[in-house]
């Protein structure tokens, strides 16, 4: 794909992966609409954008949670650039602990925002994609969780697994429309998602409903070695999602690392065949 005068949206635009990305398709002469629930980063990381290039970067708070939000947000889309191109499903939030101390509300929480917030991106985006007739190209940020179990990440694992399904499904469906699917499945990435708390509104207990941080996430950064993988730069990860568009390209491993884990869970699935 070229990306001069295509027009990307990115959900969770406003830091870390989607960010990234938005930098890296700005260079290439994308114009592009940020996506995020909080208007301060979103205003800093657009005007950062405006300043790449000649691009141009709109900036809208949604909730991709909200399937009536999403529903405004694509028609807004469209009707502000005329089109759209490329829609990169990449919000979302993490709770930790094990799966018996999940309350109901961390599984509403994780589900409703990982899991349903990628399915209402592609029921209000696609229709504009194939109505154009001119290709495309999805994305999802799901993880290495969505592939391999991950102990301690029980809701996350179960979004990130349907993630990857939605994914592997919609590219077999699309192919012959020439509109790309890709998913994203990396291990340990320099982003703030242990953070995710700070987003968690009164629908889901708010943030104090992480129990005074017995349930975030584990750091990601180098210094917890209880965590397998390298530390990727959000601009490393960001650089192989844009080359998956380029290269159509559904599966973005960006650690060759978790290639073990994964071929361990694919043998055990297959030695099962001969118990």
């Amino acid at each position: 794909m070229e990306f001069q005068r295509k027009v990307a949206v990115i959900t969770g635009g406003a830091s870390g992966i989607g960010l990234a990305t938005a930098r890296q398709l700005a260079q290439r002469g994308a114009s592009l609409c940020l996506v995020d629930r909080e208007p301060a980063a979103l205003d800093t990381a657009a005007t950062a954008l405006r300043a790449v290039g000649d691009v141009r970067v709109e900036a809208r708070v949604c909730d991709v949670s909200d399937y009536a939000a999403m529903q405004a947000l694509a028609t807004d889309v469209v009707q502000t650039f005329g089109r759209v191109d490329i829609v990169f499903n990449n919000a979302g939030v993490a709770v930790g602990g094990p799966i018996a101390e999940m309350s109901h509300d961390d599984w509403r929480w994780i589900i409703d925002v990982d899991l349903w917030g990628p399915i209402h991106g592609v029921e209000v985006f696609l229709p504009h994609l194939r109505g154009q007739q001119e290709g495309g190209h999805i994305l999802f940020t799901s993880s290495f969780a969505g592939l391999v179990p991950n102990v301690g990440l029980g809701p996350y694992c179960v979004a990130k697994y349907g993630v990857v399904a939605l994914a592997e499904v919609l590219q077999r469906e699309l192919r012959e429309e020439n509109i790309g699917v890709s998913v994203l499945c990396p291990m340990r990435v320099s982003t703030n998602i242990g953070a995710s708390e700070r987003n968690r509104d009164e629908r889901y207990g708010g943030a104090e409903a992480v129990d005074q941080g017995s349930k975030q996430v584990l750091d990601q950064d180098e210094a917890n070695p209880d965590l397998a993988g390298r530390v990727l730069t959000v601009d490393e990860v960001g650089a192989q999602v844009v080359a998956a568009i380029e290269n159509n390209r559904l599966y973005i491993l960006p650690h060759q690392e978790s290639r073990e884990f994964v071929r361990r869970r694919f043998e055990r699935i297959d030695r099962a065949y001969e118990q």
